[in-house]
């Protein structure tokens, strides 16, 4: 059964935020009929009546026209990329990390750029340049958060797909709702220490890329090592302040994975001596970043982490998913 929900759960929000600057073609029969919304920016932006031929998200990947680079190669990080592979492997590339090709946007004649405002550029700027509206959303760095759920509302406006986002915001509240009445009343001295490592920032790391406010982590209330420092977001930590810390559960993103495993062929009494690994309980971790957080993956990474952190959970709805590295 979890694993037939999260399928569907996959299905629903792969395409979430799939890209940064792509388009659809514009239809000959389209009205020429404009409506104003405001977007992420909180810009008034006029944008068609009918939005028709482009979308990134509710899986309607068969309208995409154009993506930034790094779509057009394979990668799991990405599931939305996995899944649609063979449609976006062959589309015409439109930016990179965030940064739009002008000219191949105006080739490509979208009716609307949606943009996240995790990009580099200026959304005014980049229309301006185009002649094409731009319309900006949140996006997430990290899971459910205020960003992603209004990032989902403000697709479903602009695609006047209304009834879906709050179709899919209201799954989402029910994910975080089972997450939250499974782990929010265990008490802080029956949690086990949790420490994540490899975590990508501005490029890959090794055992020593931490975050606080890991985003699986917060959905189920993890006493996560790195949210005693002080510090928000990713970041580096010395790795003796680790051995310090001593914590119960090690997690390993599989981004920072070829580091960590080339630190340890140099160093492996560093890593042996953490209670951690000589009672096994080191577990893997699914990348849900790249540019922006991949919502499904992060679920993912949730339900996964407390599966290996919590025994009361772990015993009863979680044993299929536990796979040690």
């Amino acid at each position: 059964m979890r694993n037939r929900r999260w399928i569907c759960l996959l299905l629903a929000v792969l395409m979430v935020l799939a890209c940064t600057a792509c388009g659809a073609k514009t239809n000959d029969d389209a009205s020429g009929d404009v409506r104003t919304l405001t977007d992420g920016k909180n810009r008034t932006v006029s944008v068609p009546e009918k939005v028709e031929r482009y979308s990134c998200y509710v899986g309607a990947a068969d309208r995409v026209v154009g993506v930034e680079d790094y779509e057009t190669k394979a990668g799991m990080s990405r599931l939305y990329n996995y899944v649609n592979f063979d449609k976006f492997k062959d589309l015409p590339v439109t930016g990179t990390n965030g940064e739009p090709y002008v000219e191949q946007i105006i080739d490509v004649a979208p009716q609307v750029i949606v943009m996240s405002a995790y990009a580099s550029c200026d959304a005014d700027e980049l229309s301006a340049k185009t002649g094409i509206p731009v319309f900006v959303v949140p996006g997430s760095d990290t899971t459910l958060d205020d960003a992603a759920y209004e990032t989902i509302r403000l697709l479903g406006e602009l695609y006047g797909l209304e009834t879906r986002a709050q179709e899919l915001a209201k799954y989402l509240k029910g994910i975080q709702t089972d997450l939250d009445t499974r782990t929010a009343k265990i008490a802080d001295d029956q949690k086990p220490s949790v420490y994540v490592g490899g975590v990508s920032f501005k490029g890959q790391h090794g055992f020593e890329g931490t975050e606080a406010g890991y985003g699986p982590f917060a959905l189920i209330h993890a006493k996560n090592l790195a949210d005693t420092t002080g510090q928000t977001g990713a970041f580096n930590i010395d790795t003796e302040q680790v051995l310090a810390w001593d914590p119960d559960v090690i997690f390993l993103d599989f981004n920072g994975m070829p580091l960590i495993n080339e630190d340890y062929q140099a160093n492996p009494a560093f890593y042996n001596s953490l209670t951690a690994v000589r009672s096994g309980k080191v577990y893997s971790q699914i990348s849900f970043r790249s540019s922006a957080s991949n919502l499904e993956t992060a679920l993912a990474d949730a339900y996964y982490a407390a599966c290996a952190t919590f025994s009361r959970i772990r015993h009863h709805t979680c044993k299929s998913f536990l796979i040690k590295i």
